[in-house]
């Protein structure tokens, strides 16, 4: 007995050991630095999963990395013990939820999260229903350190020790800590804070140049003082230097390689908006059946637009405002709710000025993205939002099932004055591609074999479901005598796959076995197009096109005024297009930093091209970025008011 006493003694020794060495580094100086490092290595697996996914991490990106986090602990370090703890504890909860919602953010939409988008926390729900699927195992060691410290303080194997007196060597570490912090900000760190803000359309480059946390500094500045990122601020200098762009497109693009000016005046035009449609899928086949054969048969028999470039890493709202405006959006959905009432020349007017019917469709409610409150500012006749339809039968992801939408669609347009103009947004193939409410899944008419019950495997049912009631949408135009005497375009508003999602991969890979990093990157960003205009049959346009191109092609086809219009008609010779994080398409180049070939995805060394070419790259890159500018200042500043 005696023996088991002397053991238990000796355990409980060892424990109250073990117990006072964790309370020790808890409590001392050494705590914050290891949490210190902890976060640096946190902040390096963000860039690992981010913005050098498949790049060599840079080692200033590093160093700067590490001033501030070293500017984090200094300031820690000055604090009496107990708060210097707590402290600790808390940056690392802030620092490390921080990264963690910049990775998901950025593999839900390609850009990481900024202050602006607090104006969009009512719209949140987009996202937060796809957090489930943007989750990998590895964000686990974004928290797992912060799960062990609450498991230590639960378990009182660790406690906060009180504040102890500070003697003379205490307060002399806690001066040096203080001159260190501020030198640190003040020098260093500010200059990281300046390199992030020269480049204000690109937050990849932005994060790159003065780390993930200079970004954000940086973007806080940005927001208090937006109105100095516009270039103009008075309507009559932006509209010269507008009127000398486009002045320089004519000149260097000249006219419409086909004549088809006014082809299409007088006639009806419906625009359909198709909820994550890549290009991708068109004209593709899995386990023997076409994934979008009614896409397919209607782009075939028509007019292909095969390189159509979404206008930003975004949102449906955002493929909306520069489909409308021919203007770049502001950052994710910010032109729907934050400058949604700017006067803009948008397409409805220019359609209403030439004796036009409009009308706007949307199986939701009119406070999602603000779409209440904007079409109503566009002076749109019909607003057809989801409580304006009798059917509401089937609801799929809570929006009005493709297929409702369209019947009713039809029946709608039916009643309007011709010519009218409709304006329709899809919704059932929206991320997180569950067809959640669909009622008859027999209206899936593929196999996706190995993908099944993958993200991937989900987005091609979704695509495909929506491609089944596309061509129900045919049919019943068709029916009301609608489709022999309109114009329909028809396009993706964004990508629904994340850049480099691996199934999606495998899938590209077995059409394109040497598939490279520009591949990937213009894969994502590019969606599926068509167009329908009586006459014109098997036409397939490859020059690059984007959403700014709307408006003006409509002007050109119909014969209307667009007003300010950034982008060009789809029909002229425009090789280039842009995006609005300052990435280029051309003809044969791309754009992400530094220059691409498309053929075969190498670098452009711009010290051995020809005189000529260089001087052609430099322009793609000087008219991007005027674009942007009269296209921010114009929102900023409502300029055209």
């Amino acid at each position: 007995m005696e023996g088991k006493e002397i053991i238990k003694k000796e355990k409980r020794i060892d424990k109250e050991k073990v117990i006072n060495a964790l309370n020790k580094f808890f409590n001392s100086i050494a705590f914050p630095i290891v949490i210190g490092i902890i976060l640096l290595l946190k902040t390096i697996l963000f860039y690992q999963s981010t913005i050098t996914i498949r790049e060599i991490i840079d080692k200033d990106l590093v160093i700067g990395t590490s001033m501030f986090i070293i500017t984090f602990i200094c300031v820690i370090c000055m604090l009496p013990n107990r708060v210097r703890t707590i402290g600790t504890i808390v940056l690392d909860i802030l620092l490390s939820i921080l990264l963690l919602g910049d990775n998901l953010y950025y593999t839900y939409s390609s850009s990481v999260l900024s202050v602006a988008q607090m104006t969009n926390l009512q719209y949140g729900e987009e996202i937060m229903g796809t957090i489930p699927m943007l989750l990998e195992f590895k964000q686990i060691l974004y928290l797992i350190d912060i799960v062990l410290i609450a498991v230590l303080l639960l378990t009182k194997l660790f406690k906060i020790e009180k504040k102890n007196k500070a003697n003379w060597k205490v307060n002399s570490l806690r001066l040096l800590s203080a001159i260190v912090a501020f030198y640190l900000f003040c020098t260093v760190d500010a200059e990281y804070v300046e390199k992030a803000g020269e480049d204000p359309y690109n937050k990849d480059a932005q994060v790159k140049k003065g780390t993930i946390y200079g970004y954000h500094v940086a973007d806080i500045e940005s927001l208090i003082n937006i109105k100095k990122k516009a270039k103009y601020d008075n309507k009559e200098e932006m509209l010269s230097d507008y009127e000398k762009l486009k002045e320089e497109y004519n000149e260097k693009y000249g006219e419409s390689n086909y004549n088809l000016e006014g082809i299409a005046k007088g006639k009806n035009v419906i625009i359909v908006q198709l909820e994550s449609v890549q290009e991708f899928v068109i004209n593709k086949t899995i386990n023997g059946k076409e994934i979008t054969p009614n896409i397919n048969k209607f782009i075939n028999e028509n007019i292909e637009f095969s390189n159509m470039f979404m206008q930003s890493y975004s949102t449906t709202a955002d493929s909306e405002f520069s489909t409308v405006t021919s203007l770049y959006p502001m950052e994710n959905g910010m032109s729907y709710s934050r400058y949604y009432s700017n006067k803009y020349d948008d397409i409805f007017t220019m359609f209403k000025n030439e004796g036009y019917d409009t009308s706007y469709m949307h199986g939701n409610y009119g406070y999602f993205w603000n779409r209440g409150n904007v079409y109503k500012s566009f002076g749109v006749n019909h607003l057809e939002l989801k409580d304006e339809f009798e059917d509401t039968s089937e609801e799929i992801m809570g929006y009005l099932s493709d297929e409702l939408l369209y019947k009713q669609a039809v029946e709608k347009m039916k009643s309007y004055n011709m010519p009218f103009f409709s304006y329709i947004v899809s919704a059932s193939s929206h991320t997180a591609f569950t067809l959640d409410g669909l009622q008859d899944e027999s209206k899936i008419n593929i196999d996706v074999g190995k993908y099944k019950d993958t993200f991937f495997g989900n987005y091609l049912e979704s695509v495909n479901y929506a491609d089944y009631a596309f061509g129900i949408f045919i049919n019943e135009l068709k029916k009301a005598d609608l489709y022999d005497d309109s114009v329909i375009l028809i396009y993706g508003d964004h990508n629904g796959i994340d850049m480099y999602n691996d199934e999606m991969l495998d899938f590209l890979q077995q059409t394109n076995p040497n598939l490279n990093d520009v591949d990937i990157k213009l894969n994502y960003i590019r969606v599926a197009c068509g167009m329908r205009i009586p006459g014109v049959k098997n036409l397939t346009i490859e020059k690059p096109v984007n959403k700014l191109d709307i408006k003006p092609t409509f002007e050109y086809l119909t014969g209307g005024q667009s007003g300010v219009s950034l982008g060009t008609n789809m029909f002229a010779r425009k090789d280039f297009v842009s995006l609005n994080n300052e990435r280029i398409v051309t003809s044969r180049y791309y754009y992400d930093e530094k220059w691409f070939r498309r053929i075969d995805g190498t670098e452009v060394n711009l010290e051995e091209i020809p005189e000529d070419e260089k001087e052609l790259l430099d322009e793609y890159y000087n008219d991007m970025k005027e674009e942007l500018d009269i296209s921010m200042s114009i929102s900023i500043n409502n300029l055209l008011k």
